[in-house]
């Protein structure tokens, strides 16, 4: 079957539903009610995490998913799909796009990124694999590995970038990496407003992620009630 994730998702909204153990809303069931709303709003595409989730929504909706799983290992502090392992999990479950943690930092057990690409090349040729990039070098990475799409997902979240996010730098930092990416970009992380969704694709970027800003209830209701602190 083509995978059609690209076409589909050109210039909208995708909608990730994710809820960490230890968040109110930690539940394959309500991710799949959530990925509900977001396709009855009018979404394009979902980010989801891990196996059991990205298969209750796929229960729920047909919309084109961006999976991944969350794991930590004591040996490195990749954690967005950090092994071959993860890897081949969430693309078994056949979404379209996998994405994973390209930041240069050490993968568990010693893994080399440019392996597991080679891998997930052979075994899922058909799936596309996105790059959760931090910064520019990190870019640059994903263009030798020869990613399908490039994500600023890490932006601000790494600790050569730790404070950095687009919408505190005026989303210079997005305009670059358009310019440098050589796969369509994804941006994500920070994107709280539609005015912000509107002006990254303005900027170039093919298509926007947000999350907190929808689907995390107990992040949004916080920005409330810290004005009155």
């Amino acid at each position: 079957m083509q995978n059609n994730f690209l076409e589909q998702t050109k210039k909208k909204l995708i909608i990730s539903c994710q809820a960490l153990p230890g968040e109110p809303l930690h539940s394959s069931f309500i991710m799949s009610r959530m990925a509900r709303a977001a396709t009855m709003a009018g979404a394009a595409g979902l980010r989801a995490n891990s196996v059991v989730d990205i298969q209750a929504i796929q229960d729920e909706t047909a919309l084109p998913i961006i999976g991944i799983a969350k794991v930590d290992y004591d040996d490195s502090e990749v954690f967005i799909t950090p092994t071959i392992k993860e890897m081949r999990a969430v693309a078994s479950t056949g979404c379209q796009v996998v994405a994973c943690d390209v930041t240069g930092r050490p993968r568990p057990h010693h893994e080399e990124l440019a392996d597991i690409v080679e891998q997930m090349r052979a075994e899922f040729p058909d799936t596309l694999l996105m790059a959760d990039t931090d910064r520019l070098e990190s870019v640059e990475i994903a263009n030798q590995l020869g990613f399908d799409m490039i994500g600023t997902t890490m932006h601000g979240y790494t600790p050569a970038t730790e404070g950095l996010n687009v919408a505190d730098n005026d989303f210079e930092y997005s305009k670059e990496v358009v310019d440098l990416a050589k796969a369509p970009v994804i941006a994500e992380g920070k994107i709280d407003s539609p005015a912000k969704l509107k002006r990254c694709l303005e900027l170039g970027c093919h298509a926007v992620v947000v999350g907190g800003a929808i689907t995390r209830p107990l992040q949004i209701a916080r920005t409330f009630v810290d004005v009155l602190d």
